[in-house]
């Protein structure tokens, strides 16, 4: 049988890889998933497999020990490990945005001593915008870093870290007015600084506190904590790219890989929930036939399957546009919005051909059904996505004279 979301113009390479974490992702992630999602358990099999794999150096340049991989190899390995469990693939999602902006903004000296070891996963990153009292309004940030001799001292709090606990290295957006004067725009008295710290939670390094799990509706498995910073000291030498005023920039260069990360998320939850679907629909009998042959539900798959379809192509092409050193806001703010959006219905299309056996544990869907929600909120609402799409396309279309 033919199966959806094929991507054209791929290299042997990028198939070999892709293959090898499809087949990882039938054999180690599919049977195990569920039962460790229901227990909230985190899947340390499934993660050191993908050390195993070189996952975790898979865009990092091959001078670092990485891989070297385009970000559209990235986002279709991403697809293929969320149609087994979206969780696994949050775990390695913050970390390569990390990878991503040392990458793009550190001095020499990071990228020498960070992405070596983040390749290898001896490193795990996690980056934090978000704060309780803001969500998506970053420019409103209150975390302040304030210079004391080499060094600055972090006070505030944060929300929303994807491995706070589990990382080893946290990049901290927060507001640094050391040099910028009064008045000066929000967005331009904002520094990222590269916080090293134990994994685990409680007191992990003097001045910063990770505390326990936040217990979620769905996404399970990884940990989503919030870091509390109270008089943490970090040498001037960690802050990214060795400039104060420049995190905002970053942060958002960072966020345009994660907006590609969560799109493919939600073409690989989408794509699961079709198999799902299209499966159960020629197994479950009514009326005398399998209800894969009711045209109520031909119509269902057709178009599930044309959802799947349109979202994986807008994935691709915002990855392919980010590889290609263009600007791809539009097309990754799109991409992610139609992405999320499809999965959202895709997943409730096989929930309601599963009936009543879909609001059971035993069945898979009812996961997917509770993971797909989260794809619609993570990285910027729709509302931000749309948001950004409008103002870019009025710069594009804008009226001369």
């Amino acid at each position: 049988m033919a199966r959806l979301a094929q991507t054209a113009g791929l290299t042997d390479v990028q198939q070999e890889i892709l293959s090898t974490v499809r087949d990882f992702v039938d054999k180690e992630i599919i049977p195990v998933a569920t039962g460790l999602e229901h227990r909230d358990e985190y899947p340390q099999q499934i993660v050191d497999g993908l050390k195993e794999l070189g996952l975790f150096g898979l865009m990092i340049p091959e001078e670092y020990g990485g891989l070297g991989e385009s970000l559209l190899t990235y986002a279709l390995c991403v697809e293929e490990i969320a149609r087994g469990w979206m969780s696994v693939s949050g775990i390695i999602n913050t970390h390569f945005i990390v990878a991503y902006m040392l990458k793009q903004h550190g001095t020499q000296e990071q990228k020498d001593y960070f992405l070596p070891k983040m390749a290898l996963g001896e490193i795990r990153g996690a980056f934090s915008m978000s704060e309780p009292a803001l969500g998506s309004d970053v420019s409103a940030i209150t975390s302040k870093a304030v210079k004391d001799g080499d060094e600055y001292v972090l006070n505030g709090q944060k929300m929303w870290l994807t491995n706070g606990g589990s990382s080893t290295l946290v990049a901290v957006l927060v507001r640094s007015d050391e040099g910028h004067p009064e008045g000066t725009a929000p967005h331009k008295s904002m520094t990222t600084f590269l916080v090293e710290k134990e994994p685990g939670f409680g007191e992990v390094r003097p001045g910063l506190t990770i505390p326990g799990k936040i217990d979620k509706m769905g996404y399970k498995g990884v940990d989503t904590t919030e870091l509390v910073m109270d008089g943490l000291r970090v040498p001037a030498d960690r802050v990214l790219g060795g400039v104060t005023g420049r995190g905002f920039y970053q942060m958002m260069d960072g966020v345009e890989v994660g907006r590609v990360n969560v799109a493919a998320r939600g073409c690989g939850v989408a794509q699961r929930a079709f198999e799902l679907g299209v499966s159960y629909a020629q197994q479950r009998n009514t009326f005398g036939k399998p209800i894969a042959q009711h045209q109520a539900i031909q119509f269902k798959l057709a178009e599930m399957a044309t959802k799947v379809e349109a979202a994986h192509a807008m994935m691709v092409n915002a990855a392919r546009k980010k590889d290609s050193g263009e600007r791809n806001d539009l097309e990754a703010g799109m991409a992610k919005y139609l992405a999320s959006e499809y999965c959202k219905e895709v997943v409730e299309d096989a929930f309601r051909i599963h009936g009543g056996y879909g609001f059971s544990k035993e069945y898979e869907i009812e996961r997917l059904y509770r993971e797909a929600p989260m794809l619609l909120i993570g990285e910027g609402t729709a509302e931000i996505q749309k948001m950004i799409i409008g103002r870019r396309l009025l710069e594009e279309y804008r009226l001369q004279g």
